[in-house]
């Protein structure tokens, strides 16, 4: 079993990966930076130390400060959380270098899956359906050009490294396709720091579904079931739940198949995210893979009781899964809302300052995983995210229900602004209520909502 680990984090992820330490004795220390000296992690850690100033790139985006700190305070294993350094394959070299445990899968899997042309041709050959497009990098707007005549309109570019929706431009004609690619390259090379592309058939009515796989050191994989990221804004995620409202267990275990056999073909360890586009028909395509815990783990633990950040740790001290593919129950029903310290009256502009008051939602079926309190100064160098509220249900319905209870019962007073009233509206949308929509339908609903609260003001 490890002996203590390094928090390379902060946030909330920071304080759920302090929390399961504790859970099994293990000892933390949590990295922060200098705008995060009275964060909740630190206070809740066994150890801290200072890594740096509030700028990400001299602290949680900088290696040598965090090994460093991993070193100084006697850890032999860290944790990267998700975001920053989580899926960089260079920093997962380090760790290993240094005798530290890098609580994630092998650089290897990192390299391939982080680069999406190679990412594509690794899952199409472990027999995974992708999206029909290029099989590597473009070497040329002809290329692309060509590729687009032969699948056809509309098309995707898309980096080939990055991920969060910078540089996606969609195409559907020619012309557009030759406007779209030098503005892509240019936002690739300066979001990731290279302007490879690739091009995919675009699905203009597709739902966003993943799987959440497991796998330990001895050749044990597993998958916990689906989740449902379709609610998202400009390809950020606002609402997740698990399971899909439109996949049925056969699906599911298909999807799953696929997953485990796409982790096994790259010996991935520890616990991962498969990606999928899932058009009307049911047919579904690998888009990514997150080498990572990802933001909305939480509803799959309500839906299966398992803890996944627990297995990572578990997974890392060399554990086998306890657990087979048989085990894996799904109950019930969770959602997550992302509370992100933003104005959705103001197109989402990002919002600081302090949190005067804060009293977290409870109740049956409520869990919440946040890092404030009253009195917390909300640093404006970092993610928006302030607290993600989960509810389970027996059902659907129930799940929803109680997550209106839980944001009308949450209290967030001072100067922060933040996404609840928005997503207390689009609970209630009944688009939404009904489980047919799109990746497309928070932008739609958007302009409905705030004609109406233009005319309420």
């Amino acid at each position: 079993m490890l002996n203590k680990v390094l928090v390379a984090n902060r946030g909330e992820i920071a304080v759920r990966i302090v929390r399961a330490c504790r859970d099994l004795g293990i000892g933390s220390v949590v990295a922060y930076s200098e705008a995060d000296r009275n964060t909740l992690a630190v206070r809740l850690a066994d150890e801290s130390i200072c890594i740096g100033p509030a700028a990400p790139s001299k602290s949680y985006l900088h290696p040598p400060a965090l090994i460093s700190a991993a070193l100084i305070t006697g850890c032999d294993a860290v944790h990267p959380g998700y975001g920053f350094l989580s899926e960089n394959p260079y920093f997962a070299e380090a760790c290993a270098q240094c005798n530290l445990v890098f609580i994630g899968p092998e650089p290897e899997p990192i390299r391939l899956m982080g680069d999406k042309s190679i990412g594509r041709q690794t899952m199409n050959a472990a027999g995974v359906p992708t999206v029909p497009g290029s099989e590597g990098e473009l070497s040329s707007i002809d290329e692309a050009i060509s590729l687009a005549r032969e699948i056809g309109y509309p098309v995707l570019l898309k980096p080939s490294a990055g991920g969060g929706g910078r540089g996606m431009r969609v195409a559907r004609d020619e012309s557009e396709l030759q406007r779209a690619y030098p503005t892509a390259r240019a936002e690739a090379e300066g979001a990731f720091g290279r302007g490879d592309l690739i091009l995919e058939k675009y699905l203009p009515s597709v739902r966003h579904v993943e799987i959440q796989v497991l796998a330990d050191h001895h050749g044990n994989a597993i998958h916990l079931g689906e989740r449902d990221c379709s609610s998202q804004r400009r390809h950020q995620k606002i609402i997740e739940e698990a399971p899909s409202p439109i996949v049925n267990a056969e699906l599911r275990a298909k999807m799953g198949e696929d997953a485990v056999r796409g982790i096994q073909a790259i010996g991935y360890r520890n616990a991962g995210t498969l990606e999928f586009l899932m058009d009307e028909q049911g047919n579904y395509y690998f888009i990514e893979m997150n080498t990572r815990i990802q933001v909305e783990h939480p509803v799959t633990e309500l839906i299966t009781g398992i803890d996944l950040v627990k297995w990572q740790l578990l997974v890392a001290s060399g554990e086998r899964l306890t657990l087979e593919q048989k085990d894996v129950r799904i109950r019930g029903h969770a959602v997550e809302c992302r509370i992100n310290a933003e104005d959705p009256e103001r197109d989402f502009l990002p919002s600081v300052g302090e949190i005067e008051l804060f009293v977290p939602p409870g109740g049956p079926g409520v869990r919440v995983d946040t890092h404030l309190y009253s009195g917390y100064k909300l640093p404006g160098s970092y993610d928006s995210l302030m607290a993600k509220i989960i509810t389970w249900g027996d059902d659907r319905n129930e799940a929803l229900d109680r997550m209106r209870r839980a944001l009308n019962e949450c209290i967030l007073e001072g100067s922060v602004k933040s996404t609840i009233p928005f997503q207390l509206a689009l609970i209630d949308d009944p688009a939404f209520r009904s489980g047919n929509i799109s990746i497309h339908y928070v932008g739609e609903f958007m302009q409905k909502w705030k004609e109406r609260e233009a005319v309420v003001a």
